[in-house]
């Protein structure tokens, strides 16, 4: 019976048979943890001990852009966290602020915002272009 109710209570704290479709749909994964912080993009990180080690760390992204998220999104202070080079979070210890570090930006690679280069350099194969005489 205890296996039942362990099921249910799970189910409730996901949010049920929808909350449940939604996560596997977006995550691939439903699991239920303690949310030990969010960062300024809406970025939640979950803690959980129950799971094995290195899995029982995850962020959970926001859905605004729908299945647009990979880990580039996560801030360099909750990277630390997130791959246990420390066990405090930067709520905890706050990060020190340095004037000449940049804001964090996400990584657009294969998206419609890639930035793509080009080229100063004469190629080494020209086109053939054809005599301007009728």
């Amino acid at each position: 019976m205890s296996k039942i109710q362990k099921s249910l209570d799970f189910m409730k704290k996901i949010g049920g048979v929808q909350g449940a479709f939604w996560r596997f749909l977006r995550e691939g994964t439903a699991r239920v943890g303690t949310c030990v912080g969010e960062d300024k993009y809406g970025n939640k990180y979950y803690e959980n001990d129950w799971y094995f080690f290195s899995r029982n760390r995850w962020v959970v992204y926001p859905y605004a852009g729908r299945l647009e998220y990979d880990g580039s999104q996560i801030l360099p202070e909750w990277h630390r966290w997130m791959h246990y080079m420390t066990d405090e979070t930067p709520v905890q210890s706050k990060p020190v602020q340095r004037k000449f570090l940049m804001d964090h930006e996400r990584n657009y690679t294969g998206t419609k915002r890639e930035y793509v280069p080009y080229s100063t350099t004469r190629p080494k194969i020209e086109s053939w272009q054809p005599p301007k005489n009728y």
